[in-house]
């Protein structure tokens, strides 16, 4: 899954992509280099963004959805707002991905009509005050109750498991030893479902290597491939080529020569 901000806040890459020719030429990029799938993020959610309303996110959003639409390619749209879903969804989006978990009055409404895919993700607190010392007995398993919680309710109120994606939202109220023990544990994590995880650039790489925001693309490589060794079944990334090459190489290893034949470039 390729990130596509179109904020002019987020952490990594804010403002970059803002301009629709400026995003369709991103995304046609990252689907060059491999990328499944296509996510796209009108407001931020870093540590300490400020929320905003609506009608900026769909102004953000629209203009951009409506020119990558005809690539082809399955959108996925990163928003918490049952407005925007409905929106977007009526002009071809393909999955939202809701950091809040269709916890939102109307956020279920507006996804279940569709036959869009869903991704749940976990947070705790909201993101202006997440990483405020967040606190967990034991996070693996709170996280893990939460995101099967709420399959199980999306799946009482008429939303198919063959829908559903769950994200234990790596950086989204919680520390680096709290992140890493997600990425540890993570078969545990809500086993009826796949698990998509998002860590590229994220703080924890910077505190695990010391590098800043712009020179984190090894380690949220390594994080890539950790994730997917321990059963992460989407990578969402702002480095697709690397990432993909890197992909590319270990299931080659993992796999053994018998099954090179007729695979290599």
């Amino acid at each position: 899954m390729g990130i596509l901000n179109v904020t002019p806040d987020s952490f990594s890459d804010g403002g970059q992509y803002a301009s629709p020719d400026l995003a369709l030429r991103h995304a046609q990029q990252m689907v060059a280099e491999g990328a499944d799938m296509i996510d796209i993020g009108a407001e931020s959610t870093r540590p300490g963004a400020q929320p905003i309303d609506s009608t900026s996110e769909l102004r953000r959003l629209m203009p951009v959805l409506e020119a990558l639409v005809p690539l082809g390619v399955p959108i996925s749209i990163d928003t918490r707002r049952p407005e925007v879903m409905r929106a977007a969804l009526a002009i071809g989006a393909d999955c939202i991905n809701d950091v809040q978990a269709l916890q939102v009055e109307g956020a279920l409404d507006a996804v279940r009509e569709s036959n869009c895919a869903v991704c749940l993700m976990h947070m705790q607190g909201m993101p202006d005050t997440m990483q405020a010392a967040p606190q967990y007995r034991d996070v693996v398993t709170e996280v893990g109750q939460f995101l099967s919680d709420r399959v199980q309710a999306v799946q009482r109120l008429g939303l198919a498991a063959n829908r559903l994606l769950v994200d234990p939202g790596i950086g989204f109220g919680k520390t680096l030893e709290q992140n890493l023990a997600l990425i540890g544990r993570l078969s545990e994590l809500a086993p009826e479902v796949p698990v998509l995880i998002g860590l590229s650039r994220k703080r924890m790489v910077g505190d695990l290597t010391g590098r800043p925001i712009s020179e984190r693309l090894p380690g949220s490589v390594g994080g890539a491939l950790a994730a997917i060794a321990r059963g992460a079944a989407v990578v969402r990334v702002h480095d697709v080529a690397a990432t993909v090459d890197a992909l590319m190489v270990w299931r080659a290893v993992m796999s053994g020569p018998t099954e090179l034949r007729g695979n290599e470039r």
